[in-house]
């Protein structure tokens, strides 16, 4: 028998739109994200699922209730915020461009805040590689192991997010049901991680797109 978990990413949100980084802040969904969130749903129109996942972050739950629309067999909705995004400490509510120019200052120690790259729009990568020169770009990703003043290393988004997938591998072959999870760009980033055996610098080139659904299957 064939399971099947839908993983996708919450709408663009006020902070999306604005350049910010977001983490734990709790902006809602732009009319732009509301359509992101629309058209998710219609990418799983035809699916089917039991179990509804979401964080308690606004932007997973506005999402999730457009999903839903089209999915009366899901009668089970948990919170697990171990599916958050990744708490970036004192970047929250920082925007993008003032992070890039602070690079360009030499103000940041890109041991620790390097890897917050990663969170930008690859348009916004791009000049962060161009202010930087390629080599030293490419040597950011060291602070996947240490976390940024007050927040969380990649790592430890990954620690908690593999916890989520082992109690959720127990309760999908026990109970033989299909499961939706409305996420964030980093959590569905270590996910994807786990679940497709990448590499450090594999999963940290990736950008987690607002309307695509990750689809992974496991035999029971």
């Amino acid at each position: 028998m064939k399971l099947h978990i839908y993983l996708f990413r919450h709408g663009q949100t006020t902070f999306n739109r604005d350049h910010r980084f977001t983490g734990w802040l709790n902006p809602k969904l732009t009319a732009k994200g509301v359509r992101n969130a629309r058209s998710v749903a219609g990418r799983l129109r035809n699916k089917k699922f039991e179990v509804a996942f979401y964080t308690k972050l606004i932007r997973s739950k506005q999402t999730l209730n457009e999903v839903l629309i089209y999915h009366p067999e899901c009668e089970r909705f948990i919170e697990d915020n171990r599916m958050i995004e990744r708490n970036y400490g004192k970047l929250n509510g920082k925007t993008h461009d003032s992070f890039i120019h602070r690079i360009g200052k030499k103000l940041l120690r890109l041991d620790v805040q390097g890897d917050a790259i990663e969170n930008l729009s690859p348009e916004k990568r791009e000049e962060v590689e161009h202010l930087l020169g390629k080599e030293e770009y490419n040597l950011i990703h060291r602070g996947y192991n240490v976390p940024p003043p007050g927040g969380e290393s990649f790592a430890m988004v990954e620690k908690r997010v593999s916890s989520f997938m082992k109690d959720l591998f127990k309760m999908m072959k026990k109970e033989k049901v299909n499961v939706a999870i409305s996420a964030h760009g980093n959590s569905i980033r270590l996910f994807r991680k786990i679940m497709e055996k990448a590499s450090v610098k594999e999963t940290v080139k990736w950008f987690i797109p607002y309307d695509k659904v990750f689809e992974y299957t496991i035999n029971v």
